[in-house]
């Protein structure tokens, strides 16, 4: 029997949605050896399935994966939309850079969302998405209120497999609301006590926004540790300084005080912004702390 190929949408109860190449779903349980050998099917995964006569398929095969995360577990993402709120809760720039650390060192390219700019004047939005696009980001200034920025988000989302993240109350569920209203998922008022949002979504599942652009329905990252991440790696993950390091004296300049660095001369001179070069020292004095346990 020929193989077929497909992208696993979610897990049921032990089967699994796969759509197939022709778009169709297919529920699927996967072969017993992948179950006897312990291999977890996640959503996302690229799997070769034979189809059985009554429509139903088995699981052969999970192809190899382009990146995993593993909270949630998701495989083969291909951009990140990282969120933030312009006002309730107030933007976490630190947070911000740090989930487009984290995206890009999945190599999974990172898109900077802005949303909430009902609640704002223009002047804020502006200011932020103006940062990030000179440091090489897409931005998208979006309100799921008004509409404001939803079809150059859902431009974005064509032929992808994307998913949202950001901290809980910024507005993920909205957007993904304002992109599929049909969908009707359950979004949490900001707490007025604390300013954040309570988390709503628990599951991870691959939605189809059109034939070929799936969206991850996901609580975004819950590990923020920068795991895995060498010191001199660090900067490799921030657009703007990966640029401007390619002119400092030393190759291994980690743009901390070093004589010669292009990356400090770049700051002072306004062509990387100050937020931005705080939160690399922040995350790269992270990253020391935590090699010296």
């Amino acid at each position: 029997m020929a193989l077929k190929t497909g992208i696993v949408l979610r897990g049921v109860g032990g089967f699994f949605d796969v759509r197939s190449d022709r778009g169709t779903v297919i529920r699927c349980r996967p072969r017993g050896r992948i179950r006897l050998d312990n291999i977890v099917i996640i959503a996302g995964d690229r799997v070769e399935y034979t189809l059985l006569e009554d429509g139903q398929g088995i699981i052969e095969n999970i192809l190899p994966r382009s990146n995993m995360l593993t909270r949630p577990s998701l495989a083969n993402v291909e951009q990140m939309i990282v969120v933030s709120a312009c006002a309730r809760p107030q933007p976490e720039i630190t947070l911000l850079d740090r989930l487009a650390v984290l995206s890009e060192s999945n190599n999974i390219e990172p898109i900077l969302c802005f949303n909430k700019i009902d609640l704002v004047t223009d002047e804020l939005p502006l200011k932020l998405a103006a940062i990030y696009k000179k440091a090489g980001y897409k931005t998208l200034k979006c309100s799921a209120k008004t509409g404001t920025g939803i079809e150059e988000l859902r431009a974005l989302l064509i032929n992808r497999i994307s998913s949202f993240t950001g901290p809980s109350g910024v507005g993920k569920t909205s957007l993904l609301n304002a992109l599929m209203p049909n969908l009707d998922l359950v979004t949490q008022e900001v707490s007025r006590k604390t300013g954040r949002g309570r988390q709503t979504t628990r599951q991870v599942a691959l939605i189809e926004l059109a034939p070929g652009s799936l969206i991850a329905d996901t609580p975004g990252f819950s590990q923020l540790q920068l795991t895995g991440i060498e010191l001199q790696d660090l900067n490799h993950y921030f657009p703007e300084m990966r640029k401007h390091g390619e002119g400092c004296r030393f190759t291994s300049c980690l743009h901390r005080g070093e004589p010669g660095c292009a990356v400090k001369e770049a700051v002072e001179a306004g062509e990387i912004a100050q937020s931005r070069y705080r939160s690399y020292l922040i995350l790269a004095k992270e990253i020391e702390q935590t090699r010296q346990y």
